[in-house]
């Protein structure tokens, strides 16, 4: 009977928890990031700003719970982009992960500019759920691209061609991730990576809406831009 308690007791807390955070989003996408207040969030819940501290240490440790959840979302969204496109297909399971990206920032575009776009300063300790749902994410394009690059390696600079500073940023990246490609082709993923983020991010802020209303077509162009880079044909969506 003590052990149906605690589990009853925890399942409460966990519902408690998911409804904290749902709180925080919705205050996220209808009044903007700053809304996300331990007090705000709090009159969302019709309970006390102390209550609150009974679930989450701090603002910190909201914002970072709040972020896991997107990562994990986004993460879920890319996968199932990726998997749409048969195995050992590397090219077309890339550019499809791209586009389930794409197509989650447009429609979550409070949440992606949460993460990626104007990032909320929390506290990040390696093991926190952010950091760990970050590196989750960051997992899905990593593998693929090692195994891209095992299977048909693109082209690259020669040796001695990057500047000391960028091979060694890039080498403690490399240790760091256990992503097992040379410097010189990690450099050319994360220029991709530069590109395309960019391109999103700019998307998401509304920057380029003087001049795209409609940036499918654009974002396409960038991945028809990089794909030669990575030593890919490119395979366009029907009607792009």
């Amino acid at each position: 009977m003590a052990a149906q308690g605690v589990g009853r007791r925890e399942r409460v807390r966990q519902a408690t928890l998911a409804e904290i955070r749902a709180a925080a989003r919705r205050l996220l996408i209808e009044q903007g990031s700053q809304a996300v207040t331990i007090n705000a969030v709090a009159r969302e819940m019709g309970m006390s700003g102390p209550a609150l501290y009974h679930y989450f240490a701090g603002h910190d440790e909201l914002v970072g719970a709040v972020t896991a959840d997107f990562f994990r979302e986004l993460t879920a969204a890319v996968e199932a982009g990726r998997d749409s496109r048969p195995p050992g297909e590397h090219g077309p399971r890339l550019l499809a992960a791209c586009r389930a990206m794409r197509r989650w920032a447009v429609t979550h575009r409070a949440e992606f500019g949460w993460v990626f776009a104007s990032p909320i300063t929390a506290e990040r300790r390696p093991d926190s759920p952010r950091e760990l749902a970050g590196r989750d994410f960051e997992q899905v394009f990593l593998e693929e691209v090692a195994e891209l690059w095992r299977s048909r390696p693109f082209p690259v600079p020669a040796p001695g061609e990057l500047h000391p500073s960028i091979r060694s940023q890039l080498r403690a990246y490399a240790d760091a991730t256990g992503m097992g490609l040379p410097v010189e082709a990690i450099h050319v993923v994360m220029s991709c990576w530069i590109r395309l983020y960019g391109l999103l991010c700019m998307e998401v802020l509304n920057q380029l809406d003087f001049v795209y209303p409609d940036m499918e077509a654009v974002f396409e162009e960038c991945l028809r831009e990089i794909a030669p880079r990575l030593g890919l044909d490119y395979e366009g969506p029907s009607g792009i």
